[in-house]
């Protein structure tokens, strides 16, 4: 057990959050300073966060993910001092934080790869890309080189570099020992060579022996067998894809029993089921994907959707602003998934999910517990997670009409989590409209 498995996590993506120009205008600016300046850590511990994902912070020509200098704050978000000061604000208010490591390509401004263009093969960096000498590029560098999945100016690194991979080592130290972070959010993790992620996996398990704290890995994963990736000598955690297109296909189509075979496979007690007593990464939108509010057809059924969210097995993560209801559709560019906003806000949703965090957190069947379906139907979805002698039935009604569910609930009485409400499970249990319950049995 670690940190990690209570968290109700965050994620932000601090280039958009903060109204940074999406080209390097080469400006520093003190952006980042707003996260502390416009309420944001107070926004989430009153939501009750105990993580905070942050997206790239580093030097970058663009959106972050292009870096040109792992040891520079962005000129676009502010200085070292300023993300230090963010992460002790945290630390303060009992937020962990994570920063994204990207470190399955960089950007052509990078330096070492400018050396290379310099010196060709004579660079002593030359090994730590995949050229051609034979080939060209649009730029006409006179040479071409790997990328990550075709995109020109990300250039991928070649992990069967032993220097590269000390240097990137050192690099995660420095941010350790500078920034006091509590470990990484591995981007394009299922890119990653896994001789790269078990040698990341020493160096974490180094930096948790020092700090005697589980420094996190958490590599970003879509589809497959997430064992590939997640392990005692990968990542502690992976994102959960599949889960995620269930959460909402199943709202939009009526199909409950999408996201019920997807819970089951993973969580489930049969011996084919793939991650049961591991804790994914769950959530309903991030920087890559739509807004939920945006994706869910019927807007009522946010209550329900992120009620499965934190009652399901895995750790909880909201995306900045998904707390009261911003809406945004994927273009290219991403720019409408990644907004700039003057403040948090605050409404009957985020009243919500702050409920749901707390009930979760004051739950170690939540947390911990088994998991096994009790009844799905089009719309509706029960549930029971039990952990030592704590047992939790889980009921969403995601339609707009009252039902009464009838299933074997082992117990007479119950306590919902959520509202503090007792509940009788005799004669069948009312679920009113776009609902949620965390029944705690007697």
């Amino acid at each position: 057990m670690s940190w990690f498995e209570l968290s109700f996590c965050y994620q932000i993506y601090p280039l958009g959050l903060c109204g940074a120009p999406y080209e390097n205008d080469g400006v520093q600016s003190h952006r980042l300073c707003k996260l502390l300046d416009d309420g944001w850590i107070e926004h989430l511990s009153r939501l009750g966060v105990s993580c905070l994902i942050l997206n790239p912070v580093f030097e970058s020509l663009s959106h972050g993910y292009d870096t040109s200098d792992y040891t520079k704050v962005d000129c676009r978000l502010g200085d070292a001092d300023d993300l230090r000061h963010l992460v002790d604000a945290c630390h303060k208010s009992g937020i962990h934080v994570l920063l994204d490591g990207v470190f399955n390509h960089v950007g052509r401004g990078f330096w070492a790869f400018r050396d290379v263009q310099e010196k060709r093969w004579d660079s002593e960096y030359a090994s730590w890309f995949e050229i051609d000498w034979n080939g060209n590029n649009e730029w006409n560098d006179g040479f071409s080189y790997s990328t990550w999945q075709g995109v020109p100016y990300l250039i991928k690194l070649n992990h069967q570099c032993c220097e590269l991979n000390d240097y990137l080592a050192d690099v995660i130290r420095g941010w350790e020992r500078d920034y006091d972070i509590d470990g990484l959010r591995l981007d394009v993790a299922y890119c990653l060579d896994r001789g790269f992620l078990g040698y990341l996996r020493r160096v974490a398990d180094e930096i948790s022996l020092k700090r005697d704290s589980k420094f996190l890995l958490l590599g970003e994963t879509m589809f497959g067998d997430y064992n590939l990736w997640m392990g005692d000598a990968l990542c502690d955690s992976v994102t959960n894809y599949e889960a995620y297109k269930g959460l909402w296909s199943s709202m939009n189509s009526s199909n409950m029993h999408e996201v019920a075979y997807a819970l089951e496979r993973q969580s489930g007690s049969h011996p084919w089921d793939l991650y049961t007593g591991k804790h994914l990464l769950d959530f309903v939108d991030n920087h890559d994907v739509p807004r939920i509010a945006t994706k869910l057809e019927d807007k009522q059924q946010l209550n329900p959707l992120y009620g499965l969210l934190f009652g399901m097995a895995g750790v909880p993560c909201v995306y900045y602003g998904s707390e009261w209801g911003i809406e945004g559709e994927q273009k290219f560019g991403d720019h409408e998934l990644r907004p700039a906003l003057d403040g948090p806000e605050w409404n009957r949703l985020t009243d919500w999910i702050a409920a749901l965090g707390k009930a979760r957190a004051a739950s170690k069947a939540i947390i911990w517990g088994s998991y096994e379906q009790l009844e799905v139907q089009p719309k509706q979805l029960v549930f029971q997670r039990v952990f030592e002698d704590e047992r939790v039935i889980v009921a969403v009604n995601a339609s707009a009409d009252t039902v009464t569910m009838h299933f074997d609930a082992q117990s007479g009485t119950a306590v919902d989590l959520i509202s503090g409400e007792p509940h009788d499970f005799g004669g069948g249990s009312v679920l009113v409209p776009y609902s949620t319950y965390y029944w705690k049995c007697e």
